[in-house]
């Protein structure tokens, strides 16, 4: 890797001589600007306002306005010589807990490379002091043209910083949260702790620019004289009304997706209510009426016949006898009734007599 910047590390009365790379790298896909009409390259060419004519970038050097429009340059050779210790230097200034630094500070990274066989002692000292202390280093440097503040941490056998935003860089978040009072229910927070649980954790190694590999198939299709590939229609699209039915589908994809679709109605959780289902009351009623039903049916088909052959409409002749051999059993057995209840006073009063 290429080195950005050369200087050395002081470590107290330690120096330890590195070179600065950068730790990362862009895969973004950049854009030339063009003439519509016929593809042609557009290109900036740079003029003296002066002498009103196009100047190399041999001749172009830095200057600062002033406030009366005035330009003052400024040299290479003035930069150099700025009265920093930091100049040439990543000076460590202290060593604070991780949990210490925000990330909203944190902005570049670099990995520092130990310069030739000397720095090796060193390096690894500081590399190892670190791990040991579960600390990173705070540290000022010059880059670019101004003086920085950096973080220094171990990543894997190297030592990283992260260049750092002063603290007044940092604005405060007035004016972002949302104005009005908003209520979180415990059911919605529940369903969001169901969803955060059910996405999990990822491998960061899995994880990959998909808007640069749609931009290559379009490019590609270009080339190959092809319809560039469509648009999906986004699922679901519009205001979201509902929250808990939003929270409630976000669950039961993402549990889809991982293959939990069995238990992704077990596993939400179950919403308390005072009505008891419909289903289930309903079910209830109706098995008490099917075990009543047959019981009443028998007794109202029972007499309704009884009455139908009484009254002869739509029977037969077989129907009437049928029903007058029944009505003479019946008057049978109630005047069979009737003589028993009265002979029985009778053989009562008859005892009371031969006793007297």
């Amino acid at each position: 890797m290429r080195s950005i910047w050369n200087g050395a590390i002081s470590f107290g009365l330690v120096s330890i001589p590195i070179k600065l790379v950068n730790a990362t790298e862009s895969h973004a896909i950049s854009f030339r600007q063009i003439h519509t009409e016929d593809g042609g390259r557009i290109r900036y060419r740079k003029f003296c306002e002066l002498e009103d004519r196009e100047v190399s970038s041999q001749e172009i050097g830095k200057g600062y306005e002033d406030a009366d429009g005035s330009i003052i340059p400024i040299t290479d050779e003035d930069l150099a010589q700025l009265p920093l210790p930091t100049a040439r230097t990543i000076e460590i200034v202290a060593f604070v807990p991780a949990d210490r630094i925000d990330p909203l500070q944190m902005s570049s990274a670099y990995y520092l490379q130990a310069s030739g066989a000397p720095a090796a002692k060193p390096y690894t000292l500081l590399r190892e002091a670190l791990k040991r202390s579960n600390k990173v280093a705070i540290a000022k440097f010059a880059l670019r043209g101004r003086e920085r503040l950096g973080m220094l941490r171990v990543v894997e056998d190297a030592i990283a910083m992260h260049g750092l935003l002063w603290p007044d860089e940092v604005r405060a978040p007035e004016g972002v949260a949302p104005d009005s009072d908003v209520t979180v229910r415990d059911k919605e927070l529940d369903l969001a702790d169901a969803l955060m649980d059910t996405l999990g954790e990822v491998d960061l190694e899995d994880l990959h620019d998909e808007y640069r590999e749609a931009v290559e198939e379009v490019i590609a299709a270009k080339v190959a004289g092809e319809a560039p590939p469509e648009l999906p229609q986004p699922e679901g699209g519009g205001k979201v009304l509902d929250l808990m039915a939003a929270l409630e589908s976000s669950v039961r994809a993402a549990r889809e997706s991982r293959g939990e679709e069995d238990a992704e109605v077990k596993q939400l959780p179950q919403r308390k209510t005072s009505r008891s289902s419909p289903k289930e009351t309903g079910g209830k009623k109706s098995a008490s009426t099917a075990k009543k039903a047959p019981a009443k049916k028998t007794a109202s088909s029972s007499s309704s016949k009884s009455a139908g052959g009484g009254s002869g409409s739509g029977s037969g002749s077989g129907g009437k006898s049928g029903s007058q051999t029944r009505r003479s059993t019946t008057k049978k057995t109630s005047s069979a009734k009737k003589t028993a209840a009265k002979k029985t006073p009778a053989k009562k009063t008859a005892s009371r007599k031969r006793s007297a």
